[in-house]
């Protein structure tokens, strides 16, 4: 079965970094639009950034500037560099991925997957 896996999480204090790496893994035939999502504590999940295919980025206002996405098609990898971290930034971030998967048996499918999140703390 397809997985996504986050790493990179941790605490740092607020001005620092962290990049955070999203793996798929499984029977994939096409990775498709991918995205990284945060949710915190009584909020609603929230679209931190998204990225076609061909390196098309869009980005929620409040990170614009300060973190960029990117992905590895042949490493099938997600990444997200942050910079100048604020403490609104604290989250559990989740990676998802439109992926096509190859079957033995009958037509191809395509869904989203999402990963297991990985905790990001940012102290002032």
């Amino acid at each position: 079965q397809v997985q996504l896996a986050e790493t990179g999480g941790g605490s740092v204090q607020a001005g620092g970094s962290l990049r955070l790496s999203c793996t798929a893994s499984g029977s994939i035939f096409r990775i498709n639009d991918m995205a990284w999502y945060r949710r915190t504590p009584g909020n609603q999940r929230e679209l931190v950034a998204s990225i076609t295919r061909d390196g098309s980025a869009n980005y929620v206002d409040s990170v614009m500037g300060r973190f960029t996405i990117s992905r590895d098609n042949t490493k099938k990898t997600l990444y997200l560099q942050m910079n100048n971290l604020e403490p609104e930034d604290t989250a559990v971030y989740y990676c998802k991925g439109s992926i096509s998967s190859a079957q033995t048996v009958g037509p191809m499918l395509t869904r989203d997957y999402w990963g297991r999140g990985t905790q990001v703390t940012v102290s002032s």
